[in-house]
C-alpha cells in the first residue's frame, strides 16, 4: 500500500513548530542548576546534557548531510510529499508517545562513552543546532522533499528522502528532549 501524500508546507511548518517548542525546552532546562544537569538517575541512564550530548552527536552528521543534498539538489520544490515506507517507519519510530519502544544506542552514539566532560556548553551547542534547523526546514522549501535524498548516520547504503530525514531529526531532538527532561526529575518543564 502506497504512503499517503502530505502537503510539504504543511510538513515543513509542523516540522519548524516542533523545532521551536524543542528550543523552548532547552532554554528551560538551560535554567536549572548544572549538578541537576549534569545528574544520572543510574549508572546506565543519561543525564539531561548527556541526552543533549547524544543529539549534538547526530547534528553533526544530519546538518551538513541536509544542507548538501539542499545545495545539490535539481528538484524543485512540489507541493506534495509523500514519505517511502521505510522513512515512515525510521520517523514514527522516533516520535514520542504513548506506544514509543525503547530503541538502542549505537556504543558510537552513547553519550556515557564520549570522552567528553558534562558541562554548559553541550547546551549551548544544542540550541546553536536548533537554530541551524530552522535554517535547514527553510530552505528545505526550496527542493523537492520526495526526490531530494540524504544518507543516514547507521549506513551508506541507505537513502531517505528529504522529508523522511527531516522528520526523523525533529522527532529525535523531541524524542530524547523528554528524555532529558525526565532525567532532572523536575517536573515544571512542559514537554508535548
Amino acid at each position: 500500500m502506497p504512503m499517503q501524500p502530505r502537503s510539504s508546507e504543511e510538513l515543513l511548518t509542523k516540522l519548524r513548530e516542533r523545532t521551536e517548542q524543542n528550543i523552548l525546552i532547552a532554554k528551560d532546562l538551560a535554567s536549572m542548576p548544572d549538578d541537576i544537569l549534569a545528574r544520572r538517575p543510574d549508572a546506565e541512564s543519561w543525564s539531561a546534557l548527556d541526552c543533549l550530548a547524544h543529539l549534538n552527536h547526530y547534528s553533526e552528521y544530519y546538518h551538513p548531510e541536509i544542507k548538501k543534498r539542499i545545495n545539490a539538489s535539481k528538484h524543485v520544490a512540489e507541493p506534495v510529499f509523500t514519505s517511502s515506507r521505510m522513512g515512515n517507519y525510521f520517523a514514527n519510530g522516533m516520535k514520542p508517545g504513548k506506544d514509543m519502544k525503547q530503541i538502542s544506542t549505537f556504543k558510537s552514539a552513547n553519550p556515557i562513552n564520549f570522552a567528553q566532560s558534562a558541562d554548559r556548553s553541550i547546551l549551548n551547542t544544542f540550541l546553536r543546532d536548533q537554530t541551524e534547523l530552522l535554517e535547514l526546514l527553510d530552505l528545505a522549501s526550496e527542493v523537492n522533499l520526495t526526490k531530494t535524498k540524504t544518507g543516514i548516520s547507521i549506513t551508506n547504503l541507505i537513502k531517505l528522502r528529504l522529508g523522511d530525514t527531516l522528520r526523523v531529526v525533529v522527532y529525535h531532538n523531541w524524542r530524547h528532549l523528554e528524555q532529558a527532561v525526565r532525567a532532572t526529575n523536575v517536573n515544571t518543564i512542559a514537554v508535548s
